[in-house]
């Protein structure tokens, strides 16, 4: 496991986050984005983040050199060689992923892995764009990745055992806590996390309460850490509003249709804290 080749497609804050892990567990890493400025940013999210480790006195100056010394970067994905894991964490576009995955079939070993980070996208349908099913899964990080536990796994309709055990054998290297959700829309976080942030939408629509009242009472009611409305704020209400969409198709129920105030917001770009504004205001 320490000596295999981890290519990490997305360079983002999830793609980041995935690499950085994969570092610390003595994986090699190569990071891929499309932009070389996107690259560039998502190698200083790794850097700023093992040296936070550092300070922290949980990892030495010599795990940290030797964690950044196994990471390169690129802007193809095709240029990568003697791949064992692919992780793709691009946007949540179905059609972006298959031409990924198309990609990944190409560099990823006979016999490796070929997972998706996506959070609602059927992996059945996202292995059909590969020569090789079986070894598709679905790898569910959580965000902040560095920072949360769970990784949720998702066997798509052809997955092989083989693929399954080793992409469970390389979360729990990773220091992971892992779960196994059958393949329909929202897989199991989020079948249940977004139609609670739908309903607080709902609940705001209404007039049922203030946002800051909503997120209050779910607080200090419910004992959570973050309210749904600034929750939904934090993921992104974008993201939100695709994840419940996937959901109210795939599943034709009307109880996951998508709350017309969380479909405005969008509309206007208030998508939460990355614009500055969503059910709450926050300071760019």
């Amino acid at each position: 496991m320490a000596n295999e080749h981890v290519l990490v497609v997305g360079a983002g804050q999830m793609g980041a986050g995935i690499a950085q892990i994969a570092l610390t567990a003595g994986l090699r890493v190569t990071l891929v984005d499309v932009a070389k400025d996107a690259v560039e940013k998502g190698a200083g999210r790794i850097r700023s983040g093992l040296g936070k480790l550092r300070e922290k006195g949980k990892l030495d100056e010599g795990a940290e050199r030797a964690a950044l010394g196994r990471l390169t970067t690129s802007t193809a994905a095709r240029e990568a060689k003697d791949v064992d894991v692919a992780i793709e964490a691009a946007t949540e576009n179905e059609e972006l992923k298959r031409r990924i995955f198309q990609d990944l079939d190409a560099v990823v070993r006979p016999g490796g892995v070929l997972a998706t980070n996506t959070s609602s996208i059927p992996i059945t349908r996202i292995a059909a764009a590969t020569r090789r099913p079986e070894a598709v899964i679905g790898m569910h990080f959580m965000n902040p990745v560095p920072v949360m536990q769970l990784v949720e796994l998702i066997r798509g309709a052809a997955t092989s055992d083989a693929t399954f055990q080793r992409t469970k054998g390389l979360a729990e290297a990773m220091g992971k806590t892992v779960v196994t959700s059958r393949d329909y829309p929202g897989f199991i976080v989020n079948r249940i996390l977004i139609p609670m942030l739908n309903e607080a939408a709902y609940a705001l629509m209404e007039g049922l309460g203030t946002a800051e009242d909503i997120d209050t009472a779910m607080k200090l009611g419910t004992n959570q850490p973050m309210g749904p409305l600034q929750l939904a704020d934090f993921i992104g209400l974008d993201t939100v509003l695709f994840i419940a969409e996937v959901m109210h198709r795939g599943l034709g129920d009307p109880k996951y249709r998508p709350c017309p105030l969380l479909r405005q917001y969008v509309d206007a770009g208030w998508l939460g804290k990355k614009t500055g504004r969503g059910f709450h205001v926050y300071e760019k």
